[in-house]
């Protein structure tokens, strides 16, 4: 069984059983497209752009849609960039890859609506241009192509729905990232809004705590919920780095790790979920994860967008379940590869390999 048809199986078995009464656009495909019927004759080159794209979540994304647009002999060259988080720098690499005469651009929307002008000015001088990840405010065939997105809304009731059949009744905290932060703000929205089915359940902040999706303003973050609620049932986080933040600060609290809920894990807080299990000291534990393929389904769009080909994909990505402990789903660990690596990828393991290598 190839990893797609893996994903497809978790996602059906899973997915679709134990949060069955939660429909979205992603949850009623039939599977992902196939880029060869997208490919079209024309030939293109494609440019990807990120915001920030030091860690290896984001190297991952990157060769999943360098791996996905190999399929494409049409596509004659993908190009990069990162802006290592500087706004500017990002505007400015889409206004030289536009100069450049690429075809298509595929923009991690780490900026949000300020990108938006950028995005504008390419698409209106021709380029195919999909923001991905983030959701954006703006208008397609306005100010871009098509917005690729994951479904921050749709993971907020996910999550509550998981609470509220796990725990039945409790008290939850929702970690954030920097302030207003729109991912954030739509999942906690989700995750409110889905609570309301389950009168047991309790939000202590009725704001998301912002962690700066840094672990270690996560975890003084935490300690200080501790210090001030001293009960919290639940932590539900919209990234596996501050998920394993709040870990660690309930260990640090002398107090037993609460039921977990997040997307985006990582090898390290995989492995420790597994290790804790191991040892009798698991807790309740739910992760979405294969977002690095998202990069996968912008490019499909890109080609389809820029080919004229059908393609019948949702731009609305809800992140199939990795690990569920109510549900005996177990996350990959692998001892000795990078903390942050996220084994949910569609690569071979070798290509991973040879990246973590570099």
């Amino acid at each position: 069984m190839t990893r797609l048809l893996q994903m497809q199986a978790v996602w059906l078995a899973t997915t679709l059983v134990a949060l069955a009464a939660f429909v979205t656009p992603m949850s009623a495909q039939e599977g992902v497209a196939d880029i060869t019927k997208l490919c079209g004759s024309k030939p293109m080159r494609v440019a990807m752009i990120d915001g920030n794209g030091g860690d290896n979540w984001r190297r991952i994304a990157r060769l999943e849609l360098q791996d996905e647009a190999s399929k494409c002999a049409n596509i004659k060259e993908v190009l990069y960039f990162d802006a290592a988080g500087d706004q500017l720098k990002y505007n400015t690499a889409i206004n030289s890859f536009v100069a450049q005469g690429v075809d298509a651009i595929v923009a991690f929307a780490e900026f949000g609506d300020s990108s938006l002008p950028a995005f504008r000015d390419a698409f209106q001088a021709g380029v195919t241009l999909i923001p991905y990840m983030v959701k954006t405010e703006g208008v397609p065939g306005q100010d871009y192509s098509t917005n690729v997105y994951e479904d921050f809304g749709a993971i907020g009731h996910v999550s509550a729905k998981w609470l509220g059949e796990s725990l039945g009744k409790g008290s939850i905290v929702y970690l954030g990232g920097p302030p207003g932060m729109a991912p954030s703000t739509r999942f906690i929205t989700g995750l409110k809004e889905g609570i309301v089915s389950y009168p047991g359940l309790k939000m202590l902040e009725q704001d998301y705590v912002v962690t700066n999706w840094n672990p270690a303003d996560a975890q003084k973050a935490v300690a200080g919920l501790i210090a001030k609620y001293g009960k919290i049932d639940a932590v539900v986080t919209d990234y596996g780095v501050t998920a394993l933040a709040a870990v660690k600060a309930f260990e640090q609290a002398g107090l037993p790790v609460p039921a977990i809920a997040t997307v985006a894990s990582n090898n390290e807080i995989n492995c420790k979920y597994l290790s804790e299990k191991a040892a009798g000291k698991g807790w309740k534990y739910l992760t979405l994860d294969y977002t690095t393929t998202v990069a996968r389904t912008a490019l499909r769009r890109a080609v389809s967008t820029f080919q004229g080909t059908d393609n019948p994909e949702s731009d609305s990505f809800l992140p199939p379940v990795y690990a569920d402990s109510e549900h005996g789903i177990a996350p990959k660990c692998v001892p000795g590869a990078p903390p942050d690596a996220d084994f949910s990828s569609l690569l071979p393991a070798d290509q991973l390999n040879a990246l973590f290598k570099q």
